[in-house]
């Protein structure tokens, strides 16, 4: 009798970071059932996102590739900033074409605006969610298969979650590839009061509806796991939950991350670092760490070696395959790895790093790549409130704005200094040097693949 290939369900939380986590935080955040996940599987100390921010990181990790090649290096999608580009194979095209069923609940965000963005286009058999890349928790328009389905008044997690669960039941008797993209805790930050009153008088307000948001979720993370469970499937599935980018922390929401530095949106260690585990029993040992280097690109390729699948032929990653690591704990060659994220056309040295071994190179933002103009928010504000959608993104020109060179790097050593407290760039030339490098080698060649897929934004003439 043949051996079914292995399930995957792959949970993915909104803006939360390693302080969220109950079993790694300083116990503000409740999360029992991701808690259990740590102790049934292993634990990625150091996993990274690819992105600070939501788009571009969900590219990469749908594909294994650096955002700017994928195109989605934005989050704006009234101007096509977030739409991942038709040349891209998707982590779902695969699955499909090996006889997957595929799924995914929840936020999409890689294209709002565009038929041929739907993510039933994009290898997903079924779409339950929005495509945009928030929205309200009471008031939405789910879209059930590219059909609009207007809010019953249901809390949006707790959709997610049953649609999840009806997923999971419906296709048991075949092998599924599940993304759960949950949008908690992203703003706006409402869930209801049960969730929220064990935190209150703790916290502020917006703190203690933040983390009754976490609890929500987690709640539902816990009825994923037990439908896994319930349909004698937990044996031959593999479940990972991780984070897309790191946590929103200005304001109400300024909250315990382990000390890490900066927040969403920065490529420093608080931006890009995320909480993340899997468990696949049999494979994996129980209450295990991992403490390798992971990045955002290198689930396509681990996942797909997990399920016995290889890579299609003609179809370029940059991601690899860490599934010895995760196994066995087999060293795997340290490479450099990058990022960069600014709004709109991507910058060099903005707001970027590169990182190799234990040595990390981080420009600063530079503010005027960074601003947004008034009639863009409004905009994209508006459309993700309407059902009928325009078929092409607004024009936008960003070619003409004026970006200032950019800031002096700093240098750390975060083997010894995580938190990246100490800037040793003036201790260590030769490295700031060779690290600068390899960084425009890299930029100059993913530009090539952006540029590319940024036609895709024009308008037909």
């Amino acid at each position: 009798m043949k051996t079914q290939r292995p399930n995957v369900v792959y949970i993915l939380a909104d803006d939360m970071g390693y302080g969220d986590f109950g079993i790694f935080g300083d116990g503000s955040a409740q999360t029992p059932s991701l808690d259990r996940l740590v102790r049934e599987g292993c634990a990625l100390s150091h996993c990274y996102s690819a992105s600070p921010v939501c788009a571009p990181a969900r590219a990469s990790l749908l594909t294994g590739r650096y955002p700017h090649r994928t195109g989605a290096v934005d989050t704006y999608e009234a101007i096509g900033g977030d739409r991942l580009s038709l040349r891209e194979t998707t982590l779902a095209d695969v699955y499909r074409q090996y006889g997957y069923r595929t799924g995914l609940v929840g936020k999409w965000h890689l294209g709002l605006i565009g038929k041929e963005y739907h993510p039933c286009r994009r290898g997903f058999d079924t779409f339950i969610g929005f495509r945009g890349g928030w929205s309200d928790y009471y008031r939405y328009s789910l879209d059930r298969n590219g059909i609009q389905s207007p809010s019953d008044g249901a809390y949006l997690t707790h959709v997610i979650t049953e649609e999840s669960v009806r997923f999971i039941r419906e296709n048991a008797d075949r092998p599924f590839f599940l993304h759960v993209a949950y949008n908690a805790p992203h703003f706006p930050f409402q869930c209801p009061e049960t969730y929220a009153a064990p935190f209150r008088g703790r916290f502020p307000d917006t703190l203690a509806v933040l983390y009754g948001m976490i609890a929500c979720m987690d709640e539902g993370i816990g009825k994923i796991l037990d439908a896994l469970d319930d349909c004698s499937l937990s044996d031959r599935t593999i479940v990972v939950f991780a984070s897309d980018n790191g946590p929103q922390l200005y304001g109400e929401t300024a909250r315990y991350n382990c000390y890490l530095n900066g927040e969403k949106g920065l490529s420093y260690e608080g931006g890009i670092r995320v909480p993340a585990v899997i468990r696949w029993p049999g494979h994996l040992e129980p209450d295990s760490r991992c403490h390798s280097f992971f990045h955002g690109i290198d689930w396509f390729h681990t996942l797909l070696a997990a399920c016995g699948l290889d890579l299609p032929q003609g179809v370029s990653i940059d991601g690899k395959n860490r599934l010895a690591e995760l196994t066995s704990g087999s060293p795997f060659p340290q490479e450099d790895h990058f990022w960069q994220w600014n709004r709109f056309t991507p910058v060099s040295k903005c707001n970027a790093a590169v990182r190799q071994g234990k040595w990390k190179l981080c420009w600063p933002p530079i503010p005027e790549a960074m601003e947004v103009p008034r009639p863009v928010i409004d905009l994209d504000e508006r459309i993700k409130t309407e059902t009928v959608l325009p078929e092409f993104p607004f024009p936008f020109d960003d070619s003409g704005r004026f970006i200032p060179a950019p800031c002096r790097p700093s240098l750390f050593n975060l083997e010894d200094d995580p938190f990246e407290r100490h800037d040793l760039a003036d201790d260590r030339p030769d490295l700031v040097r060779s690290m600068t490098a390899a960084f425009e080698k890299w930029f100059e060649d993913a530009e090539k693949d952006y540029r590319i897929a940024a036609k895709e934004k024009r308008p037909p003439v």
